[in-house]
């Protein structure tokens, strides 16, 4: 007797289409850059026609806002399960910065974050795509400092404090991604998460010290 074909239901042929033109989308972002991103390159990479795409995504802004939303969520979906590997075993605050900043360095670093960088640049001089990626990186940031404050060495520091460091952590990471694309230097950065982590350690150090007083 045949086994029995499972039938999947429409929303998941959708869902599964729609997956399809985003993965094509960011991966092209990633790749080749804004411009080249064209309907018609994320048509050849989905294996979809542009009715197809413009089914779902009615114009190109539309799909590259998409896009930019996808890489947030499986970002913060990656670094959560990330923090969830780490557990409980570094006791020394120095170690546990250090292990936090290697996470956020390669968050940073991670392909798909390419395609964000890539939206960003182009929003520069683009303002309807810069109207709309405002707010959802106004989001991303507060969506990272709720994150950011779950951990337990955010307790350590007043939180204005700490939202700054973490928001500048970013930002920094964030530089480092894009300059080391042109002028890698890996001797460099592991002397600076080094440097970092012991620095975090001694404000930590400073505020308990303060707080006993």
């Amino acid at each position: 007797m045949s086994a029995s074909v499972v039938r999947r239901t429409q929303q998941e042929r959708r869902e599964e289409t729609i997956g399809r033109i985003l993965d094509a989308t960011i991966t092209a972002l990633a790749e080749l850059g804004c411009t080249a991103t064209t309907i018609g390159e994320v048509c050849r990479r989905s294996g979809g026609s542009s009715g197809g795409v413009f089914r779902h995504f009615p114009t190109r802004l539309d799909l590259m806002i998409a896009a930019a939303d996808a890489v947030r969520e499986r970002q913060f979906a990656n670094f959560e399960a990330g923090l969830a590997a780490l557990g409980d075993e570094h006791a020394d605050i120095s170690e546990s910065l250090r292990v936090c900043l290697e996470l956020l360095r390669t968050a940073c670093r991670a392909p798909m974050n390419a395609a964000w960088y890539e939206l960003l640049g182009a929003a520069r001089t683009d303002p309807a795509l810069r109207e709309h990626l405002t707010p959802m990186a106004e989001r991303y940031h507060a969506q990272i400092v709720d994150l950011g404050r779950s951990l337990p060495v955010a307790a350590r520091f007043p939180a204005d404090v700490f939202d700054t460091l973490l928001l500048s952590l970013v930002h920094m990471f964030d530089g480092e991604a894009l300059a080391s694309t042109v002028h890698p230097q890996p001797e460099l950065e592991v002397r600076r998460i080094e440097l970092m982590a012991r620095m975090l350690a001694l404000v930590t150090s400073d505020i308990s010290s303060n707080n006993e007083q």
